[in-house]
């Protein structure tokens, strides 16, 4: 089969230059399995799945959702990922997971309409998004809703995560606690283990980044629990849920709810879209054999496991760009390595007692971390002018201080009528025109 790029150029507001619409000519199943890299996917396939748990972990946390359905997402996801590549590949070396950039969102959908009802909005999502496959609309979405106002976005959750998990690093355990004085020795010992841990983690990474970005995972989660058989330190608890099968029906009491649920529905549908296809840019620049992506290939794979996954009561996924570029350094050359990293999570969701070895303040580092990262990704939006640094801090603040929901909205608002009183104000264009240019740029894929 040929392998091709259906997406139009995009915006030059994401920081990436368009793929071709051509690619080389690939064998049928070259993206799933070549016998030649088996070596190399398994290593790779191990090292990432190793990688994933703990973040899995703490994105489950931060989502308000159960460790072993967080778990049990990655694994469907990564199975269907698989089986994808063999007949529409995306991309040759992603790793799907659950979304940091979506565990607030999904906690405010916890806390909004209730765990039960959280796979019918997982479902409706997936709907959405099999709209958008359909109608390869990514590309309108793309222009519609600037990357720095994305980026904006993810720092404002990647604070919120950042101060989330925070309260792990001085936690202590609840024999520890004294209801006299919240600063002890205790609690400064466990201040003092988590700046050490965090510290460590951040040169490691600094130092591996770009050869073995497992290294300061291993090195953090090895050195606590080492640690935790000599200081008293809290640890991770997995509780024990049940999967099960069951079709996502809504329980919902009132026709306000229902509106509500189809916007957050469709918030949930387009950023998790568009954090694909910015993946899937970046996945292309770092595919060892530079093989085009196809955005609407790698869609078609997320519908369908957020679907899927709606039937055991999963969570969104895509291909996260921390877990690709660790599946990449690690060896990977094809998707094989994904079944691998699905097996080494199978492990784990099957014997989840073992995670519970795992001391908080590890993953509170290795989260902290990745919030930080989020926060960091402004740093791109640089590149595009003080107005959409001006827009992108705009939207991360809102997104922090009001919602995620509200604060891309309000943000979104703003950006229409800034464009709105430059054409209206410095051309003189009638308002009716101006509505009828940013349509045409749309069909044009341009409207800056």
């Amino acid at each position: 089969m040929t392998s091709y790029n259906k997406d139009k150029p995009s915006s030059p507001a994401h920081g990436h230059e368009p793929s071709d619409t051509t690619g080389p000519v690939t064998i049928p199943g070259s993206a799933a399995f070549q016998a030649k890299y088996l070596a190399r996917d398994l290593q790779a396939g191990i090292i990432t799945g190793a990688m994933a748990i703990p973040l899995t972990v703490g994105i489950a946390l931060m989502s308000d959702y159960p460790i072993k359905v967080a778990l049990a997402t990655v694994v469907f996801a990564s199975f269907i990922g698989w089986i994808n590549a063999w007949f529409k590949p995306g991309n040759y070396i992603g790793a799907p997971g659950v979304a940091a950039g979506l565990a607030p969102v999904l906690a405010m959908g916890v806390a909004a309409f209730g765990m039960d009802n959280m796979a019918f909005v997982i479902f409706l999502t997936a709907f959405m998004q099999a709209v958008i496959w359909k109608f390869d609309w990514q590309r309108y979405l793309l222009i519609a809703v600037p990357g720095y106002l994305v980026e904006g976005l993810l720092a404002g959750v990647g604070l919120k995560i950042a101060l989330k998990f925070m309260e792990m690093t001085y936690e202590l355990p609840a024999d520890e606690v004294s209801a006299e004085s919240f600063w002890n020795g205790a609690r400064i010992q466990m201040c003092l283990i988590s700046l050490v841990g965090l510290s460590m983690f951040v040169y490691l990474f600094s130092k591996f980044k770009d050869s073995q970005p497992a290294i300061p995972y291993f090195a953090l989660i090895i050195g606590g629990v080492i640690l935790a058989q000599f200081v008293p330190v809290p640890m991770l608890h997995v509780e024990d849920v049940e999967l099960k099968l069951a079709l996502p029906i809504p329980h919902f009491d009132s026709a306000l709810t229902w509106v509500y649920v189809i916007l957050f529905a469709a918030m949930l549908a387009v950023i998790d879209v568009i954090e694909q296809v910015m993946s899937n840019a970046a996945i292309e620049k770092i595919d060892p054999l530079k093989r085009k992506c196809n955005s609407n290939n790698s869609l078609f794979a997320i519908w369908i496991s957020n679907m899927g996954s709606s039937f055991f009561g999963g969570m969104t996924n895509l291909d996260g760009l921390a877990k690709s570029t660790t599946n990449k350094l690690a060896g990977a050359m094809t998707k094989f390595s994904v079944l691998i990293l699905a097996i080494v999570i199978v492990f784990f969701l099957v014997y989840s007692q073992y995670l519970e070895y795992l001391p908080k303040f590890a993953l509170g580092a290795m989260m902290i971390f990745t919030g930080w990262k989020m926060i960091l990704g402004l740093v791109h939006v640089t590149h595009h002018g003080p107005y959409a640094l001006m827009l992108a801090l705009l939207c991360g603040g809102l997104v922090f201080k009001v919602g995620i929901f509200e604060g891309l909205l309000i943000a979104m608002a703003v950006h229409g009528i800034v464009h709105y009183m430059v054409y209206y104000n410095a051309d003189k264009i009638p308002s009716k025109a101006i509505i009828k240019k940013y349509f045409d740029g749309l069909k044009g894929g341009d409207v800056s």
